[in-house]
């Protein structure tokens, strides 16, 4: 019987290549060179497990960076903010935002349920093991959280290791949902302005020099920078914003909260052309650094019009 392959994005299944005709015959006993296969084998093994626990750690900071400012609204509006702030009750939130955006991550990965109930469980047993000597006081709150933070990792691995070889299981994804996650980077960029959204500010002008200077070395170490005119483009970008950055320094108090938020913005216009060239920087930096610029500069517009002239 044919072999298949199952893709979790439509549930197709399409027939496994068949080997090329040769006219060499089969041999009988192993060679030196069947170890080959073997060793390249284990070696994608180890990186599929190894890339796998990059994307759970990304995940969980993903869902402490999400989730973490939207435990403070209802907290505040409910009275509860200082038993949110109890040590035994902050590690079991964290643990709770962790394991929201590991799942989240592994569904769209297509893991089996089992195993994102046993990784979840490697989220909430670190801290469960240390809160009876944290209750009966042999440690104290940075014991409780650092002692978490390094149990989890070990068991992360151990769950890991246990399911590396599963298959995947078939997920129907909605087309918006397989949108958002090619558009990681613009995601990537809201969840890094949430907390300025909670308490909007406006940033220092000097925050403006990365702007151009972020394109400058990411340039340089990418070796993009030698076509005609990049480098004098790149130049004069920066020539720019130090202008901006320098004039808003000077004139200070509100002048200088309206540059800065416009100078960001303004940004971003410099992110769409590279974004669309696809020069420079790689594309997923560039719609990064649309979305980033556009919120942090309506961040600043807010935090300008809600504060008293």
């Amino acid at each position: 019987m044919e072999n298949t392959r199952i893709y979790a994005d439509d549930l197709t299944a399409v027939p496994s290549p068949a080997p090329l005709p040769t006219d060499e015959p089969t041999p009988s006993t192993a060679t030196p060179s069947a170890a080959a296969p073997t060793a390249a084998a284990a070696t994608s093994s180890t990186r599929r497990l190894l890339w796998h626990l990059g994307e759970m750690a990304l995940a969980m900071i993903a869902g402490m960076l999400l989730l973490g400012p939207l435990w403070e609204l209802p907290g505040a509006a409910l009275g509860v903010s200082d038993a949110l702030a109890r040590p035994d009750v902050a590690a079991l939130v964290m643990a709770t935002n962790m394991t929201v955006g590991m799942t989240v991550w592994m569904r769209y990965r297509a893991h089996h349920w089992r195993g994102v109930a046993e990784m979840a469980a490697a989220m909430y047993v670190p801290f469960l093991l240390l809160l009876v000597p944290w209750w009966a006081g042999l440690l104290d709150a940075d014991a409780l959280m650092l002692g978490g933070h390094l149990l989890m990792v070990p068991a992360m691995v151990l769950v890991a290791v246990r399911h590396r070889h599963e298959a995947p299981v078939p997920i129907r994804r909605h087309p918006a949902v397989v949108a958002l996650a090619r558009h990681w980077p613009s995601g990537l960029a809201l969840l890094l302005t949430v907390d300025m959204w909670v308490d909007p500010t406006v940033l220092s002008p000097w925050t403006m020099l990365v702007l151009p200077g972020g394109y400058l070395v990411i340039g340089m170490a990418r070796r993009t920078l030698g076509g005609r005119g990049v480098l004098a483009t790149q130049l004069a970008g920066l020539a720019i914003w130090v202008a901006l950055t320098l004039v808003a320094v000077l004139a200070g108090g509100r002048t200088a909260a309206w540059l800065v938020a416009l100078g960001w913005l303004a940004h971003a216009g410099w992110d769409i052309v590279h974004h669309r060239n696809r020069r420079v920087v790689p594309r997923a930096y560039a719609e990064l650094c649309v979305v980033l610029d556009v919120a942090l500069a309506a961040v600043m517009v807010l935090a300008i019009l809600t504060t008293d002239a």
